[in-house]
């Protein structure tokens, strides 16, 4: 009369019937797990167990059955007090079932915080976690799906450093067990402990994993004394010019005027308001190789470039990896029709989503979920067609590729200097280095421009109401790279100069007549 019976269905063990049934008493004391005395009914006490004190407010205890009974044959072979009594014997629920020294018990009646080990994130390349029986190194990234945990583990013994090294999925219970016992045969190790040791890591992993932090390469910080060499050329006067230079000095080798159109639309990924471009040439007129040299200008960790992309490889990305990233695409016309759409989503909605299934760890049973990729995305793309999918285009800047001869000699002169050493690589890369570190420097406020209405785009162009919002978005976009000469107002929000409109119209002439001229 003193308990409320929920059984449980084969292997499976709690379900989601199970979870609503308990969360919908009022008042609930205790809950009290009665498993086999074997082994499956011990991994049952530890997993289920673990995933109650998870979604519950409420005290877990453990019936200790005998060795090799279940309910059955206590039924069978013991006079009924024998459920009384093992019920009125029960024990506290523990993380851990083995009491071993090193490893803390996690939970006791009143209590389920755990003084336990976390993970190492530092290096998100090399996670660490440590705990007293040996060190565990995650090397590389963890993976995005959601439905595995591929990883490469190294385990090293914590006094003579021997390493065993492996490729496994941490959510096959076999694969870690295997790994267990052959890791604890290397090092001379207890294969129990280690197991515990993956078991925990495998949640530590997936918490990390949720957060998001997986999904954001290290930022390198700058220096306290490249800040303020930053600093001084970002508040240097004629700003645009300035940095169309230091492009020049990068490598980028006439262009001028669309190597500083891409760079002030690339520079926008960081931004609340992102900006994309379409780069149109002939084969070989150098349109991957400026939007390669455009995408190095960006830091490493906010930048994407992509070859070819699958049909679903952007549903496939992490939930915020694709946040303000640079994303550029080297042949547009290799883009499958279902990326195609997504891409155009991601530059327009900022966001995409797919209903996917995902295999649920306690039950073991398949559900529905809705799976989402957020933006936004600032992008660049190389085509060789005249003009590609209208929806497409109309979301881009359109920038030609300078195909004349006088661009050709120049590029010739410039491969032919730096074949006899006229000019050094490492010049080239310091300038790309201090470009990178002045984007850093930028942040993401808001702009007011008090001479937009004063402004009139031929009446004829194309698309003419996507057009305008190009050119304010460009706008925009020059006034945040003065960031450090423009007033504000009371607001905080930065204040367009008339040299910002100058200069956008200057830049932007040859893009706004191929949108007039199809």
């Amino acid at each position: 009369k003193e308990y409320e019976i929920l059984a449980l269905y084969g292997v499976n063990g709690l379900t989601s019937e199970h979870l609503r049934a308990l969360q919908n008493i009022e008042n609930l004391d205790e809950v009290v797990l009665f498993f086999d005395g074997d082994d499956a009914g011990r991994e049952a006490v530890k997993k289920q167990g673990k995933y109650l004190l998870e979604v519950l407010e409420t005290k877990i205890s453990v019936v200790d059955c005998p060795d090799g009974e279940d309910v059955n044959s206590l039924l069978e072979g013991h006079e009924e007090g024998i459920f009384t009594t093992l019920l009125e014997n029960r024990t506290p629920f523990s993380f851990s079932p083995l009491p071993v020294e090193g490893i803390s018990e996690a939970v006791n009646q009143d209590e389920k915080v755990a003084t336990l080990p976390e993970l190492n994130t530092r290096n998100p390349h090399k996670i660490k976690y440590e705990t007293s029986v040996a060190d565990y190194f995650i090397q590389g990234w963890i993976r995005k799906e959601l439905d595995s945990l591929k990883v490469t583990l190294v385990i090293a013994h914590k006094e003579s450093r021997v390493k065993s090294r492996n490729k496994l999925d941490l959510y096959e219970d076999k694969q870690s067990e295997k790994v267990a016992r052959e890791a604890a045969e290397k090092l001379n190790l207890r294969a129990d402990l280690i197991e515990y040791d993956l078991s925990r890591l495998v949640d530590l992993l997936d918490e990390y994993r949720e957060s998001g932090k997986t999904e954001t390469p290290v930022k390198k910080e700058i220096s306290k004394i490249e800040e303020e060499k930053c600093l001084a050329f970002l508040k240097t006067p004629n700003l645009i010019k300035e940095i169309n230079k230091k492009i020049g000095e990068s490598g980028v080798v006439g262009e001028e005027n669309n190597r500083v159109f891409l760079f002030t639309i690339a520079s926008s990924h960081k931004m609340r308001d992102t900006m994309h471009a379409l780069i149109q040439g002939s084969s070989g007129s150098g349109k991957t190789h400026l939007l390669a040299s455009i995408m190095s200008l960006i830091p490493k960790e906010d930048r994407i470039s992509l070859t070819r992309v699958t049909e679903s490889s952007f549903y496939n990305y992490g939930e915020y990896f694709l946040r303000h990233k640079l994303i550029g695409i080297e042949d547009y016309e290799g883009l499958e029709e279902k990326a195609e759409l997504a891409f155009r989503e991601l530059q327009s909605k900022g966001s995409i989503s797919s209903s996917t299934s995902v295999k649920d760890e306690y039950t073991g049973g398949n559900s529905s979920t809705i799976k989402w990729v957020y933006g936004p995305i600032a992008s660049m793309s190389a085509t060789t067609q005249g003009a590609i999918y209208e929806d497409n285009m109309s979301r881009c800047f359109l920038i030609a590729v300078d195909e004349s001869e006088e661009q050709t000699q120049r590029i010739i002169k410039y491969q032919n200097q730096k074949a006899i050493g006229k000019i050094e690589e490492d010049t080239e890369k310091e300038a790309k280095l201090f470009i990178q570190n002045c984007v850093k420097l930028l942040k993401p406020y808001k702009v007011i421009n008090p001479y937009a209405d004063k402004i009139e785009l031929p009446r004829e162009a194309h698309k003419i109401r996507r057009l305008n919002e190009l050119f304010q978005s460009f706008i925009r976009q020059l006034t945040l790279i003065n960031q450090y000469q423009r007033k504000r107002d009371s607001q905080g929000r930065l204040i367009t100069a008339k040299e910002d409109i100058e200069v956008a119209i200057e830049i932007m002439f040859d893009s706004i007549v191929l949108k007039v001229d199809e």
